[in-house]
């Protein structure tokens, strides 16, 4: 399961989030998000639980709770489909959709995105 966690102090590492998240379960894996510009922490990063219900054990302990004096935002993480990955360049998919589909949603969508403001200009 991944999660999102936000409202991280820009000091807070990945090996102190593995270890918080440990005690709920295995950690398959610890990301936190750096700004590419100032190359600090965002504020913000992922953790995958090796199993959905250490993931929602820790949701439920750890969503509110306080982190080196600030309050954490813990949830499940979602893809948000037909978005582009700023990462990447690819579009984001979620489970049912393949990223050839998502591209194409975003491509025939003749309200959004770079293609769709196109294809309004010349229709």
């Amino acid at each position: 399961m991944n999660l999102y966690v936000g409202n991280l102090p820009y000091s807070t590492t990945e090996e102190q989030l593995q270890q918080t998240f440990n005690s709920f379960g295995s950690v398959n894996s610890v990301q936190i998000i750096i700004d590419r510009r100032t190359n600090r922490s965002r504020g913000y990063g992922f953790v995958e639980m090796s199993t959905e219900d250490g993931g929602k054990k820790a949701i439920e302990a750890l969503n509110g709770s306080d982190f080196e004096g600030r309050s954490l935002r813990v949830d499940q993480a979602h893809n948000r489909a037909g978005e582009v990955s700023h990462n990447t360049g690819k579009p984001r998919t979620n489970n049912n959709q393949t990223p050839r589909a998502a591209a194409n949603d975003l491509d025939n969508n003749a309200s959004g995105g770079v293609m769709g403001f196109l294809k309004g200009l010349f229709n």
